[in-house]
């Protein structure tokens, strides 16, 4: 069973075949694929798992070998590999030169190639996907009690361990607690929290970390020239990127850009395998978004479109890009790592100096959210493009704390410019209302500002305002030259100019209790059931209130209740939401009152003589009622619900 004659820490194929010559390869079997032709045979083959190789090679010179180990980490990253490999440090043997456990493999022992090739008797594989029952795990222990036939440890390797059902993880923790001398355990899976504690206390458990994008590079650069194969290093980065850490999947991929190029494989070749769009165009679409220009993003987009782009993959690019920026303008050395590539390290440290981590993250929030809405979406590029044009109009956009600190101190809010090819939407030819991506914004009860005062704001208003922000300054459009003009009144409650407020209210409010009233008069039911239901009172003034919304409200309650009462009463009114824990809701209120009537009843004595006569009785309402309707007083018998009426 003497092994090949080659070196294990060369790339070179596991076949022993020359890569060459491919025709070699095809005449001894068949192709294969490389991600098992260059599978890793020994230690110093396993990339990026320096860690657990150390460990290891200590635990083996100073003979502290453990009965079981944990192999856990995401798909590709050599798990099985690395069981194999250990299984083979375990048993490797050399007639007159090596008679004990090693990392060092240089040289291929006498059971190295039957443990590599996975039919070694006494080295046993199981997939636990397909063997989960007890009956296998009674065959594991009941085999354990024999000695090896030829090699010196037993060792079995469990892969997918987790899908063991509860009963043989039962059955399997005796044998794994208090295994014979010449059994070895091995298990590998990629959910190591399905997996019990008690069989994880039992186990050394090394987490094979992925791949860093460097080393997935060299490992790529390296099979490529073995396979005598011309690719690009910006294909090579590309592979490695959407490899994300696994070895297995940047060799499937390799694979399928050799075939695909069927030739020199360059960055475009891989682009078009992958569905990716070009990163210097996703980089102009980023900048598009970040001057605030919707319609030429919107022209690239098509564009990228039209060129067989899939709309969530650009979402998705945009985003990536977005945390490249983020971490160079934090982390300026980001963009020495290979698979970042030289349009992006040179462009993205250019925007990394001019943005800021506020408009950063929060294009970071839109976009998380807008991959979701265009994956969920009937129509995802239209979809995509309206998450484009919230990009865009919230780029030059203060936050809402933002905006109510520059109202405080009386400097004019800053707006979206319109910008040409623009779409116009919204009232006004104003950014749609609600703000961008009010969802991706934190929440901030504005000072809600009546339909007059609106009417009353100047006509020369900037086309590109932001209706939120203009209710915020009390009606009047921020920002232009006749913003710039017009003062930020600095009292609370002061008229807007060319508009006197009413000093008293067309309906007086002195009570939550009144708004809902006037919801009810309204026909807004839904404001109305709100009001009574999720609205806590900490105070109440004449044109102010503070609540304490339920868990459950809808977080624009506060805003959208300011907007109505201003409406309904011809005055402003400010809603804001409180952290003082308020009174009970009008509905609570109620509901205590209801019952503290009941118990009042129930402890007349006439009703309880009525309920000690009728077992099974109980009161379910009490009505309060004027005293000039006494006369008019139902029966008693209508107030009690009898469940065994007297015959």
């Amino acid at each position: 069973m003497d092994g090949p004659s080659h070196t294990d820490t060369d790339l070179g194929p596991d076949d022993g075949h020359d890569p060459a010559h491919p025709a070699s390869s095809l005449e001894a079997g068949g192709y294969r694929v490389l991600a098992r032709k260059y599978r890793p045979r020994s230690f110093d083959d396993l990339v990026g798992q320096e860690a657990m190789v150390r460990t290891l090679q200590n635990a083996f010179e100073t003979g502290r070998i453990a009965q079981a180990w944990m192999l856990t980490g995401v798909r590709g990253v050599g798990k099985t590999t690395t069981a194999r490999i250990l299984a083979r440090g375990l048993n490797h043997e050399i007639p007159g030169e090596s008679s004990r456990p090693t990392v060092q493999l240089d040289k291929m022992g006498i059971h190295c190639e039957a443990i590599m090739d996975g039919r070694h008797v006494d080295v046993i594989e199981m997939d636990a996907a397909s063997h989960t029952g007890i009956d296998d795990i009674r065959e594991i222990t009941e085999a354990a009690r024999y000695r090896p036939a030829s090699a010196r440890y037993k060792v079995y390797i469990i892969d997918e361990v987790h899908m063991l059902s509860k009963a043989a993880f039962n059955g399997l923790l005796k044998t794994l607690e208090e295994p014979p001398e010449h059994v070895k355990f091995i298990f590998a899976t990629t959910e190591i929290r399905k997996v019990p504690v008690t069989v994880l206390s039992r186990c050394q458990r090394f987490d094979l970390r992925r791949i860093d994008a460097d080393k997935l590079v060299g490992l790529l650069r390296r099979i490529s020239a073995a396979e005598s194969v011309e690719i690009s290093d910006e294909a090579l980065a590309l592979i490695a990127r959407a490899g994300e850490g696994s070895a297995r999947d940047s060799l499937s991929l390799l694979d399928q850009a050799i075939a695909h190029g069927q030739g020199p494989v360059a960055a475009e070749d891989v682009r078009d395998m992958l569905g990716l769009a070009d990163r210097a165009r996703v980089i102009d679409l980023f900048q598009h978004l970040m001057k605030g220009d919707a319609g030429a993003a919107m022209a690239e987009f098509r564009a990228q479109y039209d060129s067989g782009a899939d709309p969530v993959v650009v979402l998705s690019d945009l985003a990536e890009f977005t945390h490249l920026v983020t971490r160079l303008k934090i982390v300026p050395s980001a963009g020495d790592e290979a698979s970042v590539t030289e349009a992006e390290r040179r462009r993205g440290r250019e925007l990394a100096d001019t943005l800021s981590l506020r408009i950063l993250s929060r294009t970071w929030q839109i976009l998380l959210k807008g991959v979701a809405e265009v994956q969920a979406a009937p129509k995802p590029h239209l979809a995509a493009d309206m998450v484009l044009v919230r990009i865009a109009y919230a780029a030059d956009l203060p936050d809402p704390e933002e905006a109510l600190k520059l109202l405080k101190s009386g400097q004019p809010l800053p707006v979206a410019a319109p910008t040409p090819g623009a779409p116009q939407t919204g009232p006004s030819g104003g950014a749609p209302a609600g703000g961008p991506n009010a969802s991706s914004a934190p929440q901030m009860a504005a000072p809600a500002v009546s339909q007059p005062q609106q009417a009353a704001a100047p006509s020369s208003a900037p086309v590109g305002g932001e209706p939120r922000l203009q209710a915020l300054a009390g009606g009047r459009a921020a920002g232009g030259p006749a913003a710039a003009a017009q003062p930020v009144p600095q009292a609370e409650n002061a008229p807007t100019p060319g508009h006197a407020e009413p000093q008293t209210d067309a309906v007086p409010l002195r009570s939550l209790a009144d708004c809902a009233a006037l919801a009810a008069e309204k026909r807004d039911i839904r404001l109305k059931v709100e009001i009574e239901r999720q609205m806590r009172l900490v105070r109440f003034e004449p044109g102010r209130i503070e609540i304490q919304p339920v868990p459950e409200a809808d977080p624009d309650l506060a805003g959208r209740f300011g907007r109505k009462l201003g409406e309904w009463t011809g005055r402003r009114w400010i809603v804001s939401v409180s952290r003082t824990q308020g009174r009970p809701t009008l509905h609570e209120e109620r509901e205590a009152n209801q019952r503290q009537l009941l118990s009042d009843a129930k402890s007349e004595p006439a009703v309880a003589a009525l309920l000690e006569a009728f077992p099974g009785a109980k009161v379910v309402d009490v009505r309060m009622q004027a005293p000039d309707e006494a006369l008019d007083m139902p029966p008693v018998e209508d107030d009690i619900d009898s469940e065994n009426p007297a015959p």
